[in-house]
């Protein structure tokens, strides 16, 4: 099997087609998409690998061919890519490729044969910089090619306080204060507190300094971010079959002081992506199955339940006047989008698009936000009034199996990704300021879950594969924002 056509259009006015591109693409691309399936498991998902990979050699393709490198460099990508993939669908709950870690032992294998083969490349520096040298005295890190697959960043203390590295070109005076690795879309905060998850951890962060200051175990069943009510921060413990489980922890202690448990009726979905959410009277609504459950964290308990007539809930949220309730549900390959009168239960209306995998609801003033793709692209959308006849992009989102999800933090919706940064307006969806995120030496950089706390500073998760950096990072957003 090798890739149905090979096609390399003009960039920016640059040539259309490196040399050597073409040929390579043509005589080594059955062998690619052969160790993209001992990845996936399926051809569809091993072609969306490969092509991920080949658009990121493309820019740099001259300097690869200098250093014999280009199969190495593809494949890295291959397994990098693929080793989020599996990250974010276990965090969600669906698996591309479900025979556990044959397929990785198996690609990796291929991946260090032809590393020895290439032999070991060093093809980029950082474009990093700090204030200060690290304190441990190690040199500034740089990105390699070698036979086996980067290790993730690994934990390090936060430089000294008042000491932080510039990152992404000073991109919105972006700096990282935090050096460690978080799942994609877990940034949350209030207070004087920012809270993450990690390492299988719940983490609170000190966002003066970056230190951590509290850790509690936890990993993420089904992608959510962390809800926090009051003097709780909540989280879904568990999020399968028939049962739900949310646990609370103290804010500052992240001791735990509750557990609820929430039957899902029918079952949970499939395709859940943003399952809890809070209403301004401070309950907490849960896609639970055919239902949405609603749950008092006072009485720490479930108190009501909203029947669903399209079938099982995917991702819910509610209004900031807590008069509506939107839940995204996916019957058929189609993504429906009802909107639902809390206070009756009554279903108001509900508007539907193509695609099954759209999720992640945010509710603003102005309508509703969400997320469509997975894999090779995710983006963000929004429907003025709930109605989904009526959205529009909203960004450029990420690809390579990063993702793009809305967070609504400090009067303005904030989408991260690969490509650009952007903060929108609530009430019209339009964006108020945008800037393009860098490329570590062709290597996309990543900010993710932006988050305001009280004074208006911003924090953002930050990942760059090249130079082996992950951790939060600080931003100065402009005016508009």
């Amino acid at each position: 099997m090798a890739l149905s056509s090979v096609e390399v259009l003009p960039v920016d006015g640059r040539p259309s087609e490196p040399d050597g591109f073409r040929e390579f693409v043509e005589t080594r691309s059955s062998a690619l998409l052969r160790s993209g399936w001992l990845l996936t498991g399926d051809w569809p998902s091993a072609e969306d690998l490969v092509q991920t990979a080949l658009a990121a050699a493309w820019p740099r393709w001259a300097t690869l061919t200098r250093q014999d490198a280009p199969e190495l460099y593809v494949r890295k990508i291959m397994v990098n890519t693929f080793l989020r993939w599996r990250r974010r669908s276990f965090a969600r709950g669906v698996f591309r490729g479900g025979r556990g870690w044959t397929p990785v032992l198996a690609a990796l294998s291929v991946f260090a044969i032809a590393g020895a083969s290439a032999g070991i490349a060093t093809v980029a520096t950082s474009h990093h910089s700090g204030t200060a040298a690290p304190a441990d005295g190690t040199p500034p890190p740089t990105a390699t090619m070698s036979g086996s697959p980067s290790p993730p960043a690994p934990a390090q203390s936060p430089p000294p306080r008042g000491e932080t590295l510039r990152i992404a070109d000073g991109m919105w005076g972006a700096r990282l204060i935090k050096r460690q690795s978080y799942s994609q879309g877990s940034l949350t905060g209030s207070g004087d507190s920012l809270y993450a998850i990690g390492d299988g951890a719940l983490v609170r962060i000190d966002p003066a300094t970056g230190a951590t200051l509290e850790t509690t175990p936890y990993s993420a069943p089904v992608f959510s971010r962390p809800v926090v009510e009051g003097n709780t921060v909540w989280v879904v413990w568990s999020y399968g079959g028939g049962g739900i489980v949310l646990r609370g922890y103290d804010t500052r202690t992240l001791a735990q002081v509750a557990s609820v448990p929430v039957p899902a009726i029918g079952g949970v979905s499939g395709q859940a992506q943003g399952v809890l959410a809070a209403g301004p009277d401070g309950k907490l609504y849960v896609a639970a199955g055919d239902t949405v459950a609603t749950v008092d964290p006072a009485a720490r308990q479930v108190t009501r339940r909203i029947d669903l007539t399209g079938g099982r809930a995917s991702s819910v949220a509610v209004s900031p006047d807590g008069s509506k309730l939107y839940v995204g549900v996916a019957p058929s390959g189609e993504f429906q989008l009802l909107i639902y009168d809390v206070a009756t239960g009554v279903q108001a209306s509900s508007s539907q698009m193509s695609g099954g995998s759209a999720g992640n609801l945010v509710a603003t003033d102005g309508g509703v936000w969400g997320t469509t793709g997975i894999g090779m692209s995710e983006w963000v959308w929004f429907a003025p009034g709930g109605d989904l006849t009526r959205s529009f992009r909203v960004s450029q989102g990420a690809g390579a199996g990063f993702s793009s999800v809305p967070v609504y933090s400090g009067g303005v919706v904030w989408i991260g990704g690969s490509h650009e940064l952007v903060c929108a307006s609530p009430a019209t969806g339009r964006a108020l300021a945008r800037t393009s995120i860098p490329t570590d030496h062709s290597i996309v950089e990543y900010f993710d879950s932006p988050t305001v706390l009280r004074g208006g500073h911003t924090y953002s998760l930050y990942q760059d594969d090249a130079a082996h950096l992950a951790g939060v990072a600080t931003l100065t957003p402009p005016r508009q924002c």
